[in-house]
């Protein structure tokens, strides 16, 4: 079998990056039989990383200087050329999150992560909008199959969609590689350096007190706002925390003093800050799957989150979930973390067991499952 895999936005960084390089190098460590043929297309961004047999004669990496908007333009406009045209004779073609090519005669397989742009279409770049919608359009036509990553999604692509769900197929992502070899890496430290660059961190960004962390996002989906007022009531019980959200949330009010914002993070300086928290605030209004959630199990981070979309599906009871349109509820749940230590070790203990139900090895028997369905039909 030959297979074609798209790997453009790998280079884009989130969730879609962390999805398409953790899952092709769990396809090329367990597939010894099938051919495969990576297609890349940028004008200015390189491929920083390298999937571990890229030097196996079975791996083609197929480059081209091509922006994404001439891909749109191309495949989800005017829908030429064939991806054959770029990649060869292919049996499966699994595309991106970004367009959705034509085929001569190649099976047709996208992943949708998530329908959010579609809930909230005035929350997103209209141009953005505007592709997936046009991608969308193909992946109804012509897509062969589906993967979903979470029962949740699936439900909103038969619902916003009209997609036949016997065409989707869920399989569940699993705690990114770097994940775990941030942890070997911390053994390696052992403790006292482990806790020294922990340490030297948390300096960097001013943080002097034991913390919850926070994903950070003006997407008013991340609930963001409703975090920030829910932790600064919860500093009635102990003034002795503070909240660190990462990324690019800012507000138009003014922040509680306890309320530190780092800004961007380099994913090692995250992972640090992230393992040193108190507890992981992620009580999203929706999310396609939730990596964090996996993340914080395998990090010991005990997880508050939703009740809701995939959040309680990936963190079964292993976190303590809520309503997250209840800033009371949420305001509860971080007060329990503070002063019921033997129920934040038990969630920490959960959380490392639910983190082992997920693999990339078996998203990869799964992806490869349903290249082979397609190609045996």
């Amino acid at each position: 079998m030959r297979i074609a895999i798209d790997i453009s936005q790998a280079v884009y960084g989130g969730g879609v990056s962390v999805y398409t390089k953790n899952l092709l190098a769990a396809l090329l460590a367990i597939d010894n039989n099938n051919d495969y043929r990576l297609f890349f297309s940028s004008l200015r961004r390189k491929l920083d990383w390298r999937p571990e047999t890229y030097n196996h004669s079975r791996v083609k990496l197929r480059k081209f200087r091509m922006p994404p908007s001439l891909l749109d333009l191309l495949w989800n406009r005017w829908h030429i050329p064939p991806l054959e045209f770029f990649v060869g004779s292919v049996d499966v073609f699994h595309a991106s999150d970004w367009t959705q090519p034509p085929a001569r005669e190649a099976k047709l397989v996208t992943t949708i992560h998530d329908l959010s742009f579609l809930r909230w279409p005035e929350t997103v770049n209209p141009k953005v909008l505007a592709v997936q919608k046009r991608r969308l359009r193909w992946v109804k036509r012509e897509a062969d199959a589906i993967i979903a990553v979470s029962e949740a999604t699936k439900k909103e692509i038969v619902e916003l969609l009209k997609i036949n769900p016997r065409k989707i197929k869920v399989i569940y992502e699993a705690v990114p590689q770097d994940v775990e070899q941030f942890l070997e890496g911390q053994k390696k430290l052992g403790g006292k350096e482990a806790n020294k660059a922990l340490e030297a961190t948390k300096k960097r960004y001013g943080i002097g007190k034991s913390y919850f962390f926070c994903y950070g996002s003006m997407a008013p989906r991340k609930n963001i706002d409703r975090i920030v007022g829910a932790f600064a009531r919860a500093q009635g019980v102990s003034k002795s925390y503070q909240l660190v959200i990462s990324g690019d949330y800012r507000s138009e009010k003014e922040l509680p003093e306890t309320t530190i914002l780092t800004g961007f993070l380099s994913r090692q300086e995250m992972l640090a800050i992230f393992a040193g928290a108190e507890g992981l605030l992620y009580p999203s209004l929706y999310e396609g799957f939730g990596l964090p959630i996996l993340e914080a199990f395998s990090l010991g981070v005990p997880v508050i989150t939703g009740n809701v979309s995939s959040m309680a599906e990936i963190a079964g009871k292993a976190a303590i979930l809520v309503n997250p349109e209840s800033g009371d509820e949420i305001t509860e749940a971080i007060r329990r973390i503070i002063n019921e230590p033997k129920l934040k070790e038990r969630l920490v203990e959960l959380g490392r067991q639910r983190a082992k139900e997920f693999s990339w090895r078996r998203a990869a028997k799964e992806t490869l499952a349903v290249y082979q369905g397609l190609v045996e039909k």
